[in-house]
Formats: structure tokens, C-alpha cells, sequence
């Protein structure tokens, strides 16, 4: 289990802002939990989640589960800057439109989707924040806003409360040629902005908050800090019809198209492979959205004939039909070459489908011992380890799932118990 709490040496909490209220007595109970959901309602327009938007959807899932009575929801509205608090049964309400839409959204019904998010908008609409009868913890999952330090400094000044942060990766920092334009600068703003308020921060591995302390202008030191990994959730759990899958063997990449995650080396194998086999090719199938600054995959996606039949640019498609593509492949692969963690990673090795994925700090924590680990610059070693993989009796694939065996998947739960000792451990020295 790759999940583990963790302190910077002789840790103490330092506090950057003093809270409206540090009288509170531990008769009062424990800390009230504030779960910031701007970036769900930001993309409530979207069919297809991100990874960011699903990990912000299930802490609003699990805290429910496990802290009802202490939990509440705020949010930077969609409909314009002011921020408070959202009527619980709304956002329960929206959590379950949510997850329907994301299993199974289909083209001819977003009219009606669209309808139904404007609706719930409306339902969301921030109330005023109320009288503190406990200590604070607010709980930002997501990069939303943080790079607005005002906004954030009059959110907490308003809940009096303590500040605790997830923090998915600092890749425009250390590697700004991956990033959009002004990517760097905005990135930085963020860092800057927890760096100052930030209480407790939640590191998604310990490559991101190593990359993360070089950043940090008041250090590491003095905060409440942990690292933990992402769960998986099993493909049925929302339900739904299965979806046709190719007939040829094939293999599937999950990732918005974008410099960093390298889908460029993977149509060059895929054009090699089909001038060597023909028919007998494999099929790759891309999931995810078209992104920024990809001309050159963009111009072999829509002008390379050769690669017709072969390459299927599946674009964002329901949960129902992603679990039942990843489940029929002969391998997930991931030729990024950077990620904060690697989602798809955990998710296809929790199904037990293997994973062909680059060889970098973040997919080694993940991923353990059971990947087949490539340089993302390799391409003759990326076409040979396809070409294994894709026979149906292929030694190097059984290779893995025999290591799959022995590999242990993350759990929400597990992640959770981290989760909730970091919020008590933020809010500990409130009681002093």
C-alpha cells in the first residue's frame, strides 16, 4: 500500500492568520469541515470529467459518508465571484446528477442536461456564512481560485478558519514548456497563495511535494502535511450498460491531448507498426479531450491515411464506456513525461489490466513493482514492448499480471484515515 501519513521534522503549526475565534473548548466537539466544490460547479457544463474533478467529487462523496454532522460546502459560484455557504441537500442533489451525467452522457441529451445544470446552479446559489460554533477547517481539493491570494485570504477571514490544501502536481513550475502560456506565472500565484495560508497541505505523492519545497518561500517546516495516493473506485460503481469494444487486440491511452503526456511518440509507433504488420496491427484508442499546443498530433490524427482503422480518437466518453474499453485492453499505456501521480495507473492495475507507462518518479510510486516501465523517449523500445504485448500469448504480458497479482491497490478508505488525522491534527491547537 503505497499511502503514508507524513511530518516535516519537529513539526508545529504556524499560523500565518489568526483565526476569528482560537476560544473554543474540546467540549465543543471537533472541527467543522468547510469543502470548497468551486471547481465541480465550474464544470458542471462539462460531460466528461477530468482527473481533478473526480478526486474533488469523491471527497465530497466520502466526507459525507464519514463526517455528516461536521461537514459543510462552499464554493466560488460559477455565476460570479462572491463565495458562501450551499444548501446541503442541493449539493447531494447535484453530487447524484453529477455522477449519472458523468456515467452514462450521451450527444442527443446535453440540451436537456444543459437545462438540468442550470437548475441545479440555481439550487447552489451561496447563502451567507453562518456564526462559528466550532473550530474551522476549510478544505480546497482543487487549484481553483488559488491563484487569487485576495480571495482566498477574505474566504478564510470570513469562516475563521484554518486552511488545508491538496496539491496535484507543480508541473508548470518544473517543467514550464508543458504548460499553456502564462501557465508558469499562474501556477506560481497558486503556490504563493498556500504558501501563505496554507495550514495542512495534502500531497497526492511524495514526488509532488518534493517538488513542491523548493517553492515554498516559508518553508515546509511548521505545517501539518501528509502524502497520501488516490483510491480506485471499482468500474461498476455507477452502474450501467456495457459498451462495444474493438474486435482487434488494442490498447487504450487516457489523457487529455497535450504536449506533456507525449502522444506524439505513440502515433509514430502506431504508423511504424502498421507499415510492418498491415491489418494485423493493433488498435490504439485515445481517450480524452483535444488540449492546447498539440498541432503535430492533431495534424497526424486528421491527415495520416495510413493510420485510418488503426488510431481512434475516442475523444471524452461516459464512465460506462471508458471502464468497459479499459477492461478489454491489452494494456493501458502512459508515455507522459511528467505526472503528479498517474490516476489511469491505479485505475487500470485495481482491474487488473497492465500497464505500459514511462519511467519517472510519480509512475514508480504508483505503480510499484507491476508496470512494464519504459524512457519516454524510447520509441524502439515502446513499439517492441507493444508489439509483445499485442500476442495472445505474449510472456512479457504474463509476465505482469502475474506482478499484478501481488500488487496491492490503493482504497478510499485507507486514503480517508489519512485524510481525516490530518484534519484534526490542523485543528488540534485550536483547543489550546
Amino acid at each position: 500500500m503505497a499511502l503514508k501519513p507524513f511530518k516535516a521534522p519537529g513539526a508545529r503549526l504556524a499560523l500565518r492568520s489568526k483565526p476569528a475565534r482560537q476560544y473554543f473548548s474540546a467540549a465543543e466537539g471537533r472541527a467543522e469541515v468547510i469543502l470548497d466544490i468551486s471547481r465541480l460547479l465550474s464544470r458542471s457544463f462539462h460531460a466528461a470529467p477530468t482527473g481533478i474533478d473526480r478526486v474533488e467529487y469523491v471527497y465530497a462523496r466520502e466526507l459525507l459518508e464519514r463526517m455528516p454532522d461536521r461537514l459543510a460546502f462552499a464554493a466560488v459560484h460559477p455565476a460570479g465571484g462572491y463565495y458562501g455557504r450551499l444548501n446541503e441537500a442541493a449539493v447531494r442533489q447535484f453530487l447524484a446528477f453529477t455522477a449519472a451525467r458523468w456515467r452514462n452522457s450521451t450527444a442527443k441529451d446535453e440540451a436537456a442536461s444543459r437545462a438540468a445544470v442550470i437548475k441545479h446552479l440555481i439550487a447552489l446559489r451561496p447563502r451567507p456564512v453562518p456564526r462559528a460554533t466550532r473550530p474551522r477547517v476549510y478544505l480546497q481539493v482543487s487549484p481553483h481560485h488559488l491563484d487569487d491570494p485576495d480571495q482566498v485570504g477574505a474566504i478564510l477571514r470570513a469562516e475563521g478558519a484554518r486552511f488545508v490544501t491538496l496539491v496535484h502536481d507543480v508541473i508548470p513550475l518544473t517543467h514550464p514548456e508543458f504548460a499553456r502560456p502564462q501557465g508558469a506565472e499562474e501556477h506560481l500565484r497558486r503556490v504563493r497563495t498556500i504558501d501563505r495560508f496554507a495550514h495542512g497541505i495534502i500531497g497526492n505523492s511524495q514526488a509532488t511535494i518534493d517538488a513542491l519545497a523548493p517553492h515554498m518561500t516559508r518553508g515546509l517546516e511548521g505545517r501539518q502535511l501528509c502524502v497520501a495516493h488516490f483510491g480506485a473506485d471499482p468500474p461498476d460503481l455507477f452502474g450501467g450498460e456495457s459498451h462495444a469494444v474493438p474486435t482487434r487486440p488494442y490498447f487504450v491511452y487516457i489523457s487529455t491531448i497535450e504536449p506533456r503526456k507525449n502522444h506524439l511518440l505513440l502515433l509514430n509507433v502506431w504508423r511504424r507498426l502498421v507499415e510492418r504488420l498491415g491489418d494485423g496491427a493493433p488498435v490504439l484508442v485515445l481517450i480524452g479531450r483535444r488540449g492546447w499546443e498539440n498541432e503535430n498530433v492533431v495534424d497526424m490524427l486528421e491527415r495520416a491515411e495510413i493510420l485510418r482503422g488503426h488510431v481512434i480518437e475516442a475523444g471524452s466518453v461516459p464512465d460506462t464506456e471508458m471502464h468497459a474499453l479499459v477492461a478489454g485492453a491489452r494494456a493501458m499505456l502512459m508515455p507522459s513525461f511528467e505526472e503528479g501521480f498517474g490516476i489511469p495507473v491505479i485505475e487500470a492495475l485495481s482491474v487488473g489490466v497492465p500497464v505500459i507507462c514511462s519511467d519517472i518518479v510519480a509512475h514508480r510510486e504508483v505503480g510499484g513493482a507491476a508496470p512494464d516501465y519504459l524512457d519516454p523517449l524510447d520509441g524502439l523500445g515502446w513499439m517492441r514492448m507493444i508489439d509483445a504485448y499485442r500476442q495472445p500469448d505474449s510472456p512479457e504480458r504474463a509476465a505482469q499480471m502475474a506482478r499484478i497479482g501481488d500488487w496491492r491497490a490503493p482504497r478510499w478508505s485507507d486514503y480517508f484515515d489519512v485524510i481525516t488525522r490530518l484534519l484534526d491534527d490542523v485543528t488540534a491547537c485550536a483547543f489550546a
